[in-house]
C-alpha cells in the first residue's frame, strides 16, 4: 500500500499554525474539507471521533510523530492529511517530546482492513530516522510530496 494512494495532496500543510492537540486535529480536518475529500457537514463528528480516540491514549508515538486516526460514518473513503509543525506541539507523546510531524488518517466505519494496513505502512515509514529528518526540513507541499513519493517507490 502506497502512502500517496490515500494521502490527499491538497491536505498537506507544510507549516501548521496550531499549538494545541485539538487545534491541530481541527486544522488537518479543515484541510481535508478544503481539499474536497470530506464533507464539511461531517467534519464536527469526525473531530469528535478523533478526539475520542485520543482520549483512549495519545496517538503521538514518540520521536516527534503523531498519527491521529479514526473511523467515522461521515467518511466515504480512506484518506489522509499531513502536517509539519515548526515549533512543535505538546500532543501527550509517549516519550514526553513535542510533535513536529502529523499524519491524520480517517476511514469509513466499515473499513478495518485498509485502515489497519495504512496505519501499519505509516508507522513503518516513520521508524526511519532519515525519512523523518527529510520530511522535517521540507519547506513546501511539493517537497513533502517528493519525499513521501520517493519512499513509496521503494515498496
Amino acid at each position: 500500500m502506497k502512502i500517496m494512494d490515500f494521502l490527499s495532496k491538497e491536505a498537506i500543510l507544510p507549516d501548521i499554525k496550531s499549538t494545541k492537540k485539538e487545534e491541530v486535529i481541527k486544522e488537518l480536518v479543515d484541510a481535508l474539507v478544503q481539499a474536497g475529500d470530506i464533507d464539511k457537514s461531517g467534519s464536527n463528528k469526525l473531530i469528535e471521533a478523533l478526539m475520542e480516540r485520543e482520549s483512549l491514549g495519545s496517538t503521538a508515538i514518540g520521536q516527534g510523530i503523531a498519527i491521529p486516526h479514526a473511523k467515522s460514518e461521515s467518511i466515504t473513503k480512506l484518506v489522509g492529511a499531513f502536517g509539519l509543525s515548526r515549533k512543535g506541539v505538546d500532543f501527550d507523546s509517549l516519550d514526553g517530546e513535542h510533535v513536529y510531524i502529523f499524519f491524520l488518517l480517517v476511514a469509513p466505519q466499515d473499513s478495518a482492513g485498509p485502515h489497519l494496513k495504512a496505519l501499519a505502512r505509516i508507522s513503518r515509514l516513520f521508524k526511519d530516522k532519515h525519512f523523518r529528518d527529510n520530511l522535517r526540513i521540507c519547506q513546501d507541499r511539493e517537497g513533502i510530496i517528493k519525499v513521501i513519493s520517493q519512499e513509496d517507490e521503494k515498496i
